[in-house]
């Protein structure tokens, strides 16, 4: 499946930075239900919360009070107040080193507190991932799954070690701040509070524009992001076309639209901050003209003046965090809907009797229906016995059903109806973990994991010894290739494989099946990416190690299995013919039209 959320990122690295809190914000269907299960998460940390809240609370309360000691120390040195400056001094001193204190572990509790929050959500997740059954992953978008696990369990831990810190402080600091100065002067209160609209409108317009011009980036970050992804992935065939600079003109072309968009963008973004300080710098001057004013007519104290601009700063300094936040809330809110959306699913059931462990290993299908979607069938009415130990193969033209008939013996699918036995044993009553270890199968994706050659090869076989692996090694022809690599079995692989070859790659999957020993052999393509005369060379192999072996093969090229025991040809998802290779081709039907037309190089 081709990922298109691979190809686009949200955003680079730096920009999301300095614009997140413009960025779009994402809403949750359900806020309530999304809450409660996010504080189910912060009651297993219940001790934390507690002292972070204690913090919060306590750091807001020092920073609250510093400005009154500063009025009175000023009071005092300028002569309205008669007291001990020293010990208002002291006292001021530590409010402000306590306050600084409970910032300072606030932001350690925080982030602590955070990522172990989120530990445990990406653990269950990546739990909840593997558990999942492949419809589900076969039916959603890799990159949608992938970005639940990184984007939005991140957007969660930046929330809860940035935000709700900030959010309960600033609430708090709010309320402090506000009853403060109703309480010293409530005509200058409300006259300082008259710069709280004008800072709510300009946030209010300036954000509309950043988010606009932000959203229009994006998407164009996400074009460029991808027409770059597909000149690198396909460069071979830019260059065969002689696209160069056509690839180039789209390029440029978007380029220059993302540049006009970032330069908007980083405008108003930018402005928002003089903006800010301009509206604060007129509350400073309301409190210094109409502060001085009450003063000479005795209403209020010089230190009452000074304690107010302190005050100003600190109650429109939470107003602007809030409105910041809110939007971060809410993106956090959706992303946790979103990762326990996955959580909910249903996991796939791996209960189940085990498989009966009786040598016996044959397979039959029983008027087995199947359709991805419902009206759509894509087996129709499929009986078939595969004897235990003979080779039976599946052949047919793309779409004719035998991959899915593969996937309802894997059970990675269940039938509508019908029935799978093995050893006359109902497959939809055994556990699928006891089913899938007694079959191997090998497919034409060849899927290898970053790490040593040893641990892939030993993959579905955990005991095996070293001379089984060897012995595995040498029968699908991989010993040499394994010996001229520079650590041999402890070289380690890097992502999916790409430091060797495809057609080394195919054969290292096909000796990991034969050191899983199975039942039940499965070869889906398991030859495509090998050359022919490798092929040729690993035939006798896969023969031994087929022999006295139930196996199933699923092949395009209709010369490697001119020796199967019986040669099954499905079209539409249905048998139409069966039998050995010379009684098929003396037939002249499906499997003979198949056959000429590969041997006339026409493709199938």
């Amino acid at each position: 499946m081709t990922d298109k959320n691979k190809l686009i990122d949200r955003s680079m690295p730096g920009m999301m930075t300095r614009n997140a809190r413009f960025a779009e914000v994402e809403h949750a269907e359900n806020v309530g239900a999304t809450l409660r299960r996010i504080f189910s998460y912060f009651a297993r940390e219940r001790s934390m919360v507690l002292a972070m809240i204690a913090v919060v609370v306590f750091g807001t309360v020092c920073g609250v009070y510093a400005p009154s000691l500063q009025s009175r120390s000023i009071d005092i040195i300028a002569g309205s107040l008669t007291g001990n400056l020293m010990a208002s001094l002291a006292l001021m001193l530590g409010a402000y080193l306590i306050y600084s204190a409970c910032q300072l572990l606030q932001g350690l509790l925080s982030a602590r507190l955070s990522q172990r929050l989120v530990c445990r959500m990406r653990e269950e997740l990546f739990g909840k991932i593997v558990d999942l059954p492949i419809r589900y992953l076969d039916t959603h978008s890799h990159g949608d799954v992938m970005s639940r696990m990184t984007n939005d369990i991140e957007n969660i831990s930046t929330t809860v070690s940035q935000s709700l810190p900030s959010l309960c402080s600033g609430v708090l600091t709010i309320l402090g701040t506000v009853s403060i100065m109703l309480y010293y002067c409530w005509q200058l209160a409300l006259l300082s509070f008259a710069t709280v609209i004008l800072t709510m409108v300009a946030t209010k317009f300036l954000s509309k524009k950043v988010r606009h011009f932000s959203r229009k980036r994006q998407q164009l970050l996400g074009q460029l992001n991808g027409t770059v992804e597909e000149m690198i992935s396909g460069y071979r065939t830019v260059v065969a076309y002689n696209h160069q600079d056509i690839t180039t003109q789209s390029f440029c072309e978007t380029s220059d639209l993302l540049t006009k968009a970032g330069i908007r963008t980083d405008v108003f973004s930018g402005v928002m901050g003089p903006v800010m300080n301009c509206i604060g710098n007129v509350g400073f001057v309301i409190i210094a003209a109409f502060g001085g004013y009450f003063a000479v007519h005795g209403l209020i104290s010089v230190g009452v003046i000074s304690a107010f601009i302190v005050y100003a700063k600190q109650f429109s300094r939470p107003i602007n965090e809030i409105a910041q936040i809110y939007g971060q809330l809410q993106t956090a809110i959706a992303g946790a809907e979103r990762v326990f959306t996955v959580l909910d699913e249903q996991s796939e059931d791996m209960e189940g009797e085990p498989l009966n462990d009786s040598g016996d290993a044959a397979v039959r299908f029983e008027n087995v229906n199947f359709s991805y979607e419902p009206g759509h069938p894509v087996i129709r009415d499929f009986t078939l016995t595969v004897p235990n130990g003979k080779k039976v193969a599946l052949v047919g033209s793309t779409g004719s059903g035998k991959t899915t008939v593969v996937n309802l013996l894997m059970r990675f699918y269940d039938v509508d109806s019908g029935r799978i036995c093995i050893d006359e044993q109902d497959v939809t009553k055994v556990s699928r973990g006891s089913l899938r270890k007694a079959v191997t199968i090998v497919l034409q994706d060849t899927v290898l994991f970053s790490d040593t050659v040893r641990s892939n090869l030993t993959y579905a076989n955990a005991e095996a010894t070293q001379a089984q692996i060897e012995h595995a090694a040498q029968m699908s022809r991989t010993d040499g290739m394994i010996a001229s690599l520079n650590q041999g079995y402890d070289t380690v692989l890097e992502a999916g494989g790409a430091n060797i070859s495809q057609g080394q790659r195919q054969l290292l999957t096909i000796a990991r099946a034969f050191v899983a020993d199975p039942r039940i052999l499965i070869l889906d393509e398991a030859t495509s990416n090998v050359d022919t005369r490798t092929e040729k060379a690993i035939q006798s192999a896969m023969q031994k190690i087929m022999e006295n072996r139930t196996s199933i093969v699923i092949a395009h090229r209709l010369s490697t299995i001119r020796d199967a025991d019986l040669i099954v040809v499905m079209d539409k998802g249905c048998i139409v013919e069966q039998g050995s290779h010379e009684s098929l081709l003396k037939a002249r039907g499906k499997y003979y039209e198949l056959y000429m037309t590969q041997f006339a190089g026409v493709a199938t």
